[in-house]
């Protein structure tokens, strides 16, 4: 396989600028981002409601696979993102702790164009591809529009 230069992966679209599918269904193929060797990313979102009280969720998806045909047959080749909330400590008891699925939802405050970042968020150099898909789930009639930008850092920035 040939090597390929960091340069141009450090900054991805993960979203093209376009209207969002209406919750449940989340965006139908989104955009796989090669990052290996990367420690963390950012994501940087613009979304423009469409009507008041539009809102979008989004949820991370990575996978440790560098392609489809590696991934082992019956193996998920995509991970969800996850929320751990430890237990509570209890001297001489065996301590619960939660780990769930995760997606995050973002409400516009004001009509317009609104952006924000998300992260940075560590991959730790462990993590081959990733994806982030999108929905509309405010005013689920009359979806707005979605671009995300990723910004992709190692140790040497």
């Amino acid at each position: 396989m040939p090597v390929i230069s960091d340069t141009y992966l450090k900054v991805q679209t993960a979203r093209a600028n376009a209207v969002l599918p209406a919750a449940p269904a989340w965006d139908a193929t989104p955009t796989v981002m090669i990052c290996p060797g990367f420690d963390t990313f950012s994501l940087h979102f613009n979304y423009a409601r469409a009507a008041a009280a539009g809102a979008f969720d989004f949820q991370i998806q990575v996978s440790p696979y560098s392609r489809t045909a590696d991934v082992p047959a019956g193996v998920n080749e995509w991970e969800e993102q996850a929320i751990y909330a430890s237990g509570a400590v209890a001297a001489g008891a065996d301590i619960t702790s939660n780990i769930q699925a995760e997606l995050i939802s973002y409400t516009n405050t004001a009509a317009g164009d609104l952006s924000f970042i998300y992260g940075p968020v560590a991959l730790d150099g462990a993590v081959e591809r990733m994806r982030v898909r999108c929905r509309e789930s405010g005013v689920v009639g009359t979806p707005g529009d979605c671009y995300c930008l990723a910004r992709f850092h190692d140790e040497e920035g």
